[in-house]
């Protein structure tokens, strides 16, 4: 299934996919957000509606919020793919490198990426994140999946120049986190390290990557997020990005208002953001 969060008639609301429509969904299964319906394990409840249920409005007319407005945590693994530490001159780590995100650096489908006014140095990073359905602590490796809600695509937007002397600054000006444009549950993806990770700019290919090629995999960043904190259903484990992104290009590639930026997973969809200059 495909669920996502919506604005529509100066209301945020959730649904499910159903073809070219959306089923809403919080009157018919009692809860406010998606989050919400993730907490209250509602997956099963929300398919039989997929199967009972007609469309009430086109997936077309509504305006994307993030899959999860306003996650509790936002996790994000740094160097976690091969290549990009290799084109970063880093080494391997030996334990997953995080570092955590603030609510509101995320955007939705289609939405607005602002580039701050302090900095021309805003780079793209796709990424594989990790939605979470079931809380807890001290998850093991093997039980890792049994967490796990579904998958979605998402941009850590980097401001390069900020990162190279704090990565929670270069990290968390608001609007440069897209993270859509749903999750797709894992019944649908019972192997999310054999999806194509692949990231364009104005259409030009950047990053291109096999998500098998992660250096810590998801079980991994679960086991270990969930050592030092709760992880809660909702939550939002960012995977890591791959090589190709714009600061390690001779010239550096930088994104710039009227820019588009794509993030595509095989098995999720197309997640596309409008770059704007902040006002």
């Amino acid at each position: 299934m495909r669920l996502l969060s919506f604005n529509a008639d100066g209301k945020h609301l959730f649904c499910v996919v159903n073809g070219d429509g959306v089923v809403t969904l919080n009157g018919r299964i009692g809860q406010p957000t998606l989050r919400d319906a993730l907490a209250a394990d509602s997956i099963g409840e929300i398919r039989k509606l997929l199967d009972s249920e007609k469309p009430d409005r086109k997936l077309a007319d509504i305006g994307f919020l993030p899959v999860i407005p306003r996650p509790e945590k936002i996790l994000c693994a740094g160097i976690n793919y091969r290549a990009h530490a290799a084109e970063a001159g880093r080494e391997l780590p030996a334990a997953p490198s995080l570092f955590a995100r603030f609510a509101d650096t995320l955007v939705g489908h289609d939405s607005e990426m602002i580039r701050p006014r302090v900095s021309e140095k805003f780079d793209f990073e796709g990424e594989l994140a990790v939605i979470i359905g079931k809380s807890g602590r001290h998850i093991k490796p093997e039980r890792a999946f049994d967490h796990v809600a579904g998958y979605s695509c998402f941009v850590d937007g980097s401001v390069r120049d900020y990162q190279k002397f704090s990565v929670t600054a270069g990290k968390n000006f608001p609007a440069t986190g897209p993270l859509g444009p749903w999750i797709v549950t894992t019944d649908e993806i019972p192997d999310p390290a054999r999806l194509t990770l692949t990231t364009r700019l104005n259409g030009v290919e950047m990053q291109r990557s096999s998500t098998g090629l992660l250096i810590h995999s998801i079980p991994a960043l679960i086991a270990f997020c969930s050592d030092f904190t709760t992880l809660s259903a909702g939550d939002v484990i960012a995977t890591g990005t791959p090589e190709g992104v714009g600061h390690r290009r001779s010239p550096p590639v930088w994104m710039k208002a009227g820019d588009v930026l794509e993030v595509e997973i095989t098995g999720i969809g197309t997640l596309r953001t409008h770059v704007v200059d902040e006002m």
